[in-house]
């Protein structure tokens, strides 16, 4: 079974910078398509980056949230830099249950089946 763990949460002041790290064991990231996602408060779950082979971005975070992988450790990270008290929710990292027939940003040979989640780990920026 695919298991996704999140680390690299905490509290920060606008202006700052984290890095989450999502492992995946189970499986290979390398030929799914893997995202972040989050929660703010009374909010729904909303996307925040996804990539396979190419990034997409939210509106509200692009250039200042970067996702990438090194499939050499299985792994998953999104930097985020110059913070917003906005940005503050629960971010959970995720894994298409279905494989790529090809890499790239179309959806239909890339698809973003979310199956396997992690359990999230909290941001709060004030």
């Amino acid at each position: 079974d695919v298991q996704l763990v999140e680390s690299g949460g905490g509290s920060v002041q606008a202006g700052g910078s984290l890095r989450l790290s999502c492992a995946v064991s189970g499986s290979t990231v390398s030929r799914r398509r893997i995202g972040w996602f989050r929660q703010a408060p009374g909010k729904e779950r909303e996307g925040v980056a996804s990539i396979c082979s190419i990034a997409v971005y939210a509106d509200s975070v692009k250039g200042r949230f970067t996702i990438s992988q090194d499939n050499a450790v299985n792994t998953m990270y999104l930097q985020m830099n110059n913070l917003k008290p906005t940005d503050t929710g629960v971010y959970y990292c995720a894994a298409a249950g279905t494989r790529a027939s090809v890499m790239g940003p179309s959806t239909r040979t890339c698809p973003t089946d979310f199956g396997y989640w992690g359990q999230g780990t909290q941001v709060t920026v004030s």
